[in-house]
């Protein structure tokens, strides 16, 4: 919809903006796909953390990208939600990084200070790589059911 509504395409001009957005990830040193007992819980504090750090960028695409207003703030509930359940999963809950109310306000005023055009490309690269987080996320979870006794 992005592409279509605001033509930011993967292949467009603007897209070559550097992207120093600083979106949380996944990635195979976070341990998502090896077996040990405290690299699977590394695993689920860094999903967890993610999922809360992408609460702001996902406010601030509800807030630019109003006419799927809607169905972001579902998605942002749901992403709230999947948060909160992940950290459950970890052996101790409290070290899961949530950002505080300061860092939040901050980061939604780097945010908002971009000019109308960058708007549009910020609101893809955060769909982008929330799309990319949730996908490594399903498949670490999955991983981690099959190899440890827990319902997710």
């Amino acid at each position: 919809q992005m592409c279509e509504k605001f033509t930011v395409c993967e292949n467009s001009m603007e897209m070559l903006l550097q992207n120093n957005l600083n979106l949380p990830r996944v990635t195979e040193e976070d341990g998502d796909f090896l077996t040990f007992l405290s690299f699977q819980d590394k695993c689920l504090r860094k999903i967890s953390s993610g999922l809360y750090t992408f609460q702001t960028y996902l406010k601030y695409v509800q807030e630019t990208f109003t006419s799927e207003n809607q169905n972001v703030e579902s998605l942002s509930y749901s992403t709230e939600h999947l948060a909160h359940t992940i950290r459950q999963m970890v052996i101790n809950p409290e070290e899961v990084i949530i950002p505080d109310a300061a860092t939040q306000e901050s980061l939604r005023t780097k945010l908002k200070s971009s000019k109308t055009w960058i708007e549009k490309i910020t609101t893809h690269l955060i769909l982008r790589d929330f799309t990319s987080f949730m996908e490594k996320t399903v498949r670490a979870v999955r991983y981690l059911k099959n190899t440890r006794s827990f319902s997710a």
